[in-house]
């Protein structure tokens, strides 16, 4: 249990934890689009940008970096190509700088037969760590900078002694003394200057340290037995806010509860916000561990955050989830999760998953006599969703059928319509759900999917093995 506290504390801590990278599935206009794209550690930095298009008639893709919001959103630099691959044509890749720590969004301009269109897509651009010299390198140029100095110190000192001397004549001890003195206050001000440099680029180190992201803490505190109570912490980050939360489908926050480390108890949250701040819930009914606890949020620039902690809770009597709050004690599946009322949720893919590739996951709901469910329903405005986890609890991404995108943050890409990346559909919704990611890193993860059928939300759990 140690060792996952530990993980959990030294995760870096973005969107979603320990999974930095952007991945979407979306439309720009008749152009079906899967987009991934790899933020950089450091602000400002390059980022990477694949699109693969399902559709066989694109010519051209260009990719263009803004920011989410202000004058500089309006006023986009020259767009970058972004080039075919030789080997895939329907593949494309490209790289852009993004220049400032905050809320962005690519800009994906698609040339085809059907004629121009356009996508955005919300990525946050922040710095995570601070990049460090290698110690070889950083002895290496030391020993270089001490040469050069000592260097420069020396033909300083040759000159003052020698410089006025006639061909062959030796120096005499005035020259000798003057030559001396010359180099012992020329070493004594070599070294002030290498320590005001040290001293410039301290500062300067301590002031990108500013930039580094901090994620948001969870302060939860079980009240009366069954009333959790959330205070969202902030440790001090440039000018970040706790009170300019964005509704997520209709949420302020999303919490999981996931009991570690077996993972046999997932529960998927919607803690309210009360007058003084404080996020507050009334828990169902689980079963005494040790919980992590994972509360996404979005704020008003579009900038995601996941805050965790754990927590160790006796049993808990509670009351029936209400609304879109579900989860429980789970069976885990492969490929197929079996549901309390005898229906049945499968993972259609069978893929050999590596880490650092994106990946198109594709689940079916069966109903109790085996036939694709007839009853779907959309939760929470999509068709499920899906939350990838690793078995130490340091990578956390909850993810929608259209990717790790927050749809808060999605719809300030297109103002004009505030229900973006939802489905509008009531009836004739199919039976399976697909959700678009990429493992950040190798290891043994759970996937957890959540649908809602017959006015139900239904939980399946699937174990996922993923090779470097």
């Amino acid at each position: 249990m140690k060792l996952l506290a530990g993980v959990l504390l030294v995760a870096p801590l973005l969107a979603h934890v320990g999974s930095p990278d952007v991945f979407f599935a979306g439309d720009a206009g008749p152009y079906r689009l899967l987009v991934t794209i790899r933020p950089p550690p450091v602000i400002p930095g390059v980022a990477e940008v694949d699109i693969r298009s399902l559709a066989t008639d694109v010519r051209q893709i260009h990719i263009v970096p803004l920011p989410m919001r202000g004058i500089a959103s309006q006023l986009p630099p020259v767009p970058d190509l972004a080039r075919p691959s030789k080997e895939d044509p329907q593949f494309y890749s490209g790289t852009i700088w993004m220049m400032a720590t905050g809320s962005w969004k690519v800009r994906i301009e698609v040339d085809g037969a059907q004629g121009p269109a356009r996508l955005e897509v919300p990525v946050p651009a922040l710095s995570t760590r601070v990049m460090t010299m290698q110690k070889g390198m950083g002895w290496i140029l030391a020993l270089l900078g001490v040469f050069l100095c000592a260097g420069l110190v020396s033909i300083i000192g040759a000159g003052t002694r020698e410089a006025q001397l006639a061909p062959g004549a030796a120096p005499d001890a005035a020259g000798i003394r003057r030559s001396r003195i010359v180099m012992a206050v020329l070493s004594v001000g070599v070294i002030l200057a290498a320590w005001a440099g040290y001293a410039w680029w301290d500062s300067e180190a301590d002031e990108y340290f500013r930039y580094v992201f901090k994620p948001l803490k969870l302060d939860a505190r079980l009240e009366g037995g069954n009333r959790l109570a959330i205070q969202l912490v902030d440790p001090g980050w440039l000018n970040r806010r706790t009170d300019d939360l964005l509704p997520d489908h209709g949420h302020l926050m999303h919490l999981y509860a996931i009991r570690m480390p077996a993972m046999d108890v997932v529960w998927h949250l919607h803690p309210e916000r009360g007058a003084s701040g404080t996020f507050e819930q009334t828990l169902p009914s689980m079963p005494a561990g040790h919980y992590a606890l994972y509360g996404d949020v979005v704020h008003a620039s579009g900038l995601p955050e996941t805050a965790i902690t754990e927590v160790d809770w006796p049993e808990i009597q509670g009351a029936p989830p209400a609304g879109d709050d579900a989860g429980g004690p789970v069976t885990i599946g492969n490929p197929i999760a079996r549901l309390p009322d005898g229906s049945q949720l499968e993972w259609l893919d069978n893929l050999k998953l590596r880490a650092k590739q994106p990946y198109v996951f594709r689940f079916r709901v069966m109903d109790a006599s085996g036939q694709p469910a007839s009853d779907m329903e959309l939760y929470m405005g999509m068709l499920g969703h899906a939350a990838f986890v690793r078995s130490d609890g340091s990578v956390f991404a909850h993810v929608h059928p259209s990717g790790s995108v927050p749809m808060a943050a999605l719809a300030l890409t297109q103002p004009q319509n505030p229900h973006a990346g939802h489905m509008m559909m009531q009836t004739g919704i199919p039976p399976e759900v697909s959700f678009p990611y990429g493992f950040p890193r190798p290891g043994e993860y759970r996937i957890i999917v959540q649908v809602k059928r017959g006015g139900k939300i239904e939980t399946g759990i699937f174990d996922a093995k993923v090779e470097e």
